[in-house]
């Protein structure tokens, strides 16, 4: 697509970095800033009109508010209104599959902070998204091409 990629676990703290490492999960606290630079990333490139694509593991419907409309989605702490403008407009592409597949592709990451023994983590605190939030998902039991060239497809749809 010639668009802009940001990996969202380089801008983790050092200091979630090293909890990860230890195989302590992430909390609301340590995510929420982390968020809120993401967000901001994001703005930034908006602003100069530049298509982006971030990697990010945005679990909660919260945090995905968050990579919409920065801190004061959690300063304001009301439900989106219907009809209401998004700070930004973001396709989530929700990536589904089962643990075992995931724990395999994990397993096969080198040089990453998060351990596999915190995938089970990951999948509590996952809200899945809903309507009416603008998202797609997406089957990890597909093959890598089919996986790209749906989110490929969806993105150019509109």
């Amino acid at each position: 697509l010639g668009w802009k990629f940001y990996d969202a676990d380089d801008y983790h703290s050092p200091e979630n970095k090293k909890k990860m490492e230890k195989g302590i999960p992430l909390n609301d606290e340590d995510r929420i800033p982390w968020l809120c630079t993401l967000h901001d990333i994001l703005r930034r490139e908006d602003t100069s009109r530049q298509d982006t694509i971030l990697a990010c593991s945005a679990l909660k419907k919260m945090y995905r508010r968050v990579l919409i409309s920065g801190a004061s989605a959690i300063e304001s702490n009301q439900p989106e209104q219907p009809g209401e403008k998004p700070a930004l407009q973001i396709l989530f592409v929700h990536l589904d599959g089962p643990k075992d597949i995931i724990a395999g592709r994990l397993q096969k990451r080198r040089g990453h902070f998060m351990p596999l023994e915190l995938l089970k983590s990951q999948f509590d605190t996952l809200e899945p998204p809903s309507a009416p939030e603008n998202f797609i998902t997406v089957s990890l039991e597909k093959s890598l091409p089919e996986i790209v060239l749906e989110i490929e497809n969806a993105i150019l749809q509109g």
